[in-house]
C-alpha cells in the first residue's frame, strides 16, 4: 500500500482525477480526517472538505504509472 496527499481544489481536477484512477484495476481510497469515500467516486469526492489536502491510500504495491499521472494533484 502507498499513501499520498493530494490536492482537488477545482471541480475540474475532481473530474480528471476519477478519470486517470478509473482506469486503474486496484483499490483507491481517499481519507480526510476519519472520512473515507471511494477514489472512483466522483459523489464520494464532493463529500469530503477539499479545501485541504487529502491523502490518496493505493492499495497496490505497483502503481508507479500511476503515481505519473496523478502528478498534478500531488501535495508537494
Amino acid at each position: 500500500m502507498k499513501s499520498v496527499m493530494i490536492r482537488l481544489s477545482l471541480v475540474e481536477n475532481v473530474n480528471k482525477f476519477v478519470n486517470v484512477v478509473s482506469r486503474y484495476p486496484f483499490e483507491m481510497d481517499l481519507r480526510a480526517g476519519r472520512h473515507v469515500v471511494d477514489a472512483k467516486s466522483i459523489l464520494g469526492i464532493f463529500s469530503l472538505d477539499l479545501s485541504r489536502p487529502i491523502t490518496l491510500d493505493i492499495y497496490s504495491d505497483d502503481c508507479d504509472k500511476l503515481l505519473e499521472e496523478i502528478k498534478p494533484f500531488v501535495e508537494e
